[in-house]
């Protein structure tokens, strides 16, 4: 059964405003309802990679599931991939991304809104409770803040990459990165929605992300 026109120019419209040059990552990150909120800020602001790098010993699966009610069907249209081992996460992310920025609350991190967010960049957020490990930070280029005038010095995970996303948003529409141009690097990205729009979802592997590394 083919799909209607509508649907098609809205799938068309969804993919030329892709961009391509960003990505999150989140380290450590336990919730399954955060993981799968930000699958749908990701989706929101055009980001078509998430990376779930989980290096805890107790937090170390051969997959993970994201809820079906939190990442209201976008995990099928993303690139979603788990690692275990941050060495071959992060060399996957510099394969593609120019910048890594982490939300470090070191003396050397600046404030969001200072960034200049319109060329390519990975976003990294850390655990819930300890933030970034070490390790991680090692891979990373530039902290930054999000400006806060209340007594909590941080926000939810999800809230924290909603805001820094929609931020990026912003700069990115104001240098008119969202056309809704279908340029010809996108043309294999439409096959794929356009194939997953047509396909019925398997319930039992189709919010499951499997780890990729030899960690497993």
């Amino acid at each position: 059964m083919g799909l209607n026109p509508r649907r098609i120019e809205k799938i068309e419209h969804v993919v030329s405003n892709r961009q391509l040059d960003l990505c999150v990552v989140l380290e450590n990150v336990y919730d399954d309802h955060n993981i799968g909120a930000v699958l749908r800020s990701c989706d929101s602001v055009g980001i078509q990679e998430l990376y779930i790098l989980n290096t805890f010993a107790d937090n170390k699966k051969k997959y993970i599931k994201v809820g079906k009610r939190t990442s209201a069907g976008t995990r099928k249209y993303l690139n979603v991939h788990y690692y275990n081992d941050p060495n071959a996460c992060f060399k996957h992310v510099k394969e593609r991304y120019k910048r890594i920025l982490g939300t470090g609350l070191g003396k050397d991190a600046c404030s969001l809104y200072e960034l200049d967010l319109t060329s390519s960049a990975a976003f990294v957020f850390g655990n819930e409770k300890t933030g970034i490990t070490p390790k991680t930070q090692e891979f990373i280029d530039f902290n930054f803040i999000i400006p806060q005038m209340g007594m909590a010095q941080s926000l939810n995970i999800s809230v924290a990459c909603a805001v820094s996303l929609y931020e990026c948003y912003r700069q990115r529409q104001m240098k008119q990165c969202y056309n809704s141009i279908l340029t010809p690097d996108k043309s294999d990205l439409l096959e794929f929605y356009l194939g997953r729009s047509k396909s019925k979802p398997d319930a039992s592997t189709e919010y499951k992300i499997f780890s990729e590394d030899s960690t497993k």
